[in-house]
């Protein structure tokens, strides 16, 4: 594997592109994440930089991201995501995951709620559910849980604008179903293997990647 500098949009573009999976941050993989490869410049820096490229990479490339490995965030591509989903939820959409006792109440109310909204952002979803200083708790966790499940995705980032239009702060993410935003493609071809077989596929490919990685590490960090 070779990430090559990442120092502009196009360059991360590229590398989500080329790789497939691709880390925001630092993880159990050596050298496998974006923050080891960013120019400084790009990373820390007044100007725009890798934290505003990332709504610009989800709609140029048709990527998913979101907290979807060990809980941290990951630009996985629209080739690979089908078999990551499968993967993770078991075969299982959410529905039957429910009816299973293999999902939570708030969980589904959360997945219902999407399901129906398509995207929103997250004080959009936590006001209509009652999530807050003064209502229910957990919010953060079992968005998480959703997300590392791939039943929920980070589809863009929304900035405020200034009077000349300009957009300024950070960015807020917005969420939405796999199904909503992959659309047919992805409802014909989430479960089309077993989820044994996407599982391993998945590993074949990470080990192209990085292929003096531990295997025993792969699967951990590729299971969670």
């Amino acid at each position: 594997m070779r990430i090559p500098l990442i120092d502009s949009k196009e360059s991360l573009v590229s590398a989500v592109t080329e790789l497939g999976i691709l880390p925001f941050f630092r993880n159990p993989i050596s050298g496998f994440s974006i923050a080891e490869h960013v120019s400084p410049k790009a990373w820390f820096s007044d100007e725009e930089g890798v934290w505003e490229w990332k709504g610009p990479v989800i709609r140029e490339t048709g990527c998913a991201y979101g907290k979807l490995f060990a809980g941290k965030a990951v630009f996985v591509s629209r080739e690979w995501f089908p078999d990551l989903a499968n993967f993770r939820r078991d075969g299982y959409d959410f529905d039957a995951r429910f009816d299973d006792g293999l999902a939570s109440f708030r969980e589904k109310e959360i997945w219902e709620y999407m399901d129906a909204a398509g995207p929103a952002e997250g004080k959009q979803i936590k006001a209509a559910l009652g999530y807050g200083k003064t209502g229910k708790k957990g919010f953060d966790t079992l968005m998480t849980g959703l997300q590392s499940r791939c039943y929920l995705l980070v589809t863009d980032f929304v900035y405020e604008t200034a009077k000349d239009g300009r957009p300024y702060g950070w960015g807020v993410a917005e969420y939405d179903t796999p199904e909503h935003f992959f659309g047919e493609p992805f409802r014909k071809t989430v479960y089309s293997r077993t989820p044994a077989e996407s599982g391993e596929r998945i590993l074949r490919h990470l080990k192209s990647l990085v292929p003096d990685a531990d295997e025993k590490v792969l699967r951990r960090w590729m299971a969670k």
